[in-house]
């Protein structure tokens, strides 16, 4: 079978999910022929994703989120009064993907929850399937438990999931555990995407701490309790366009531009994890048995959601506040769960298959 990918390009998890369900396709002989990607003003294509996807790859503005002056939370206004600006920008976006559809005549669209994919078939209404896959599309389960109050906050999120997945043939919400699938909504929980290089990695525990910021304006916090506590050794990941590709600070507190191999590797010997709440990585850690924080982007909900799922999974705590001290005090409490969700995780390639192809 033939499959063109759409992938979300905000933070890396999208684009790790599209390299995982990449390599098991091609791996069995079906043809992904082209990878499209939202394109974002204030993020880099990471280098790990054009290294790992072998068919040609083409960049697109998308609909994106914006942030506040600080680089730390979602400005929900501007995000809807800029992107409604750029209306004809994403009109050109999906002419694009309807030429490159046309092209390629692919028997499947997979669609990694860019909003552009759901507006394409809307708009153009193609012949070939569509398929969504997200953590968010998990959200439409009737089991889900969303955090208390944020009414409007949950309507525009299953909103934008009614956008992301318009016309899709088949709508999979990854999970953290097993729930059951709820065929007459076309929804189906399927295990997370995880790379054969994270699940590989072998671990073990040294003393030092990884962090994770989608938002760069974290980087305050980070500094801080560094000041704090400078005999403890941090390895801090973020995607600041105009630093080096390492930014160290001193001795024990070092800045990386995002870097697959470098992520992997310091994930499987930290011995705790800080992230803002996206799915993959805390899926990632999960796998490897770390302790987790997860602080979700202030005024972004989908965090908030997800830091709430991932905590009745058994992956960590949550807080509202960027600061390791949470975590520090968390590790005695820490009980391991990754025995329980690596068994889930391998029923993931079949689960694949099953539902594709």
């Amino acid at each position: 079978m033939k499959y063109i990918f759409i992938v979300q390009g905000e933070g890396r998890g999208h684009m790790t999910q599209a390299i995982s369900l990449y390599q098991i396709l091609s791996d069995i002989g079906h043809e992904i022929s082209h990878v499209i990607v939202g394109k974002s003003q204030r993020r880099e294509l990471p280098k790990f994703f054009t290294d790992q996807i072998k068919s040609p790859v083409t960049q697109l503005e998308s609909p994106n989120f914006v942030t506040d002056k600080n680089a730390r939370s979602v400005n929900i206004y501007r995000t809807i009064t800029t992107n409604l600006r750029k209306y004809r920008t994403f009109l050109a976006s999906i002419r694009s993907i309807d030429e490159i559809v046309k092209k390629e005549q692919p028997d499947t669209v997979i669609n990694f929850y860019d909003f552009l994919s759901g507006l394409y078939f809307l708009l153009k209404k193609p012949k070939a399937k569509h398929i969504a896959i997200a953590h968010q599309f998990l959200l439409n389960h009737t089991e889900f438990e969303f955090p208390k109050g944020r009414i409007y906050d949950k309507f525009s999120l299953l909103l934008s999931n009614r956008l992301a997945a318009y016309g899709a043939d088949k709508i999979l919400g990854l999970s953290f555990q097993h729930m059951i699938d709820e065929s007459s909504k076309r929804l189906y929980v399927v295990p997370p995407l995880l790379r054969e290089k994270a699940k590989k990695q072998a671990t073990k525990t040294q003393n030092h701490f990884l962090v994770y910021m989608v938002n760069h304006g974290y980087s305050k916090e980070v500094h801080a309790f560094h000041n704090e506590h400078p005999e403890i050794t941090i390895h801090c990941f973020w995607d600041k366009k105009d630093e080096p590709a390492e930014l160290k600070i001193d001795d024990t507190l070092t800045f990386h531009q995002l870097d697959d191999e470098k992520f992997i590797k310091y994930m499987a010997t930290c011995k705790g994890y800080l992230t803002t709440a996206g799915f993959e990585s805390v899926c990632e850690a999960m796998y490897m048995g770390k302790p987790i924080l997860m602080v979700p982007v202030e005024g972004h909900y989908e965090q908030a959601c997800n830091a709430l799922d991932a905590k009745k999974a058994g992956a960590g705590v949550s807080s509202e506040i960027f600061d390791l001290e949470v975590l520090l005090d968390y590790l005695p409490k820490h009980i391991e769960v990754g025995d329980k969700f690596r068994d889930w995780c391998s029923s993931s390639k079949n689960k694949f298959l099953e539902i594709l192809t």
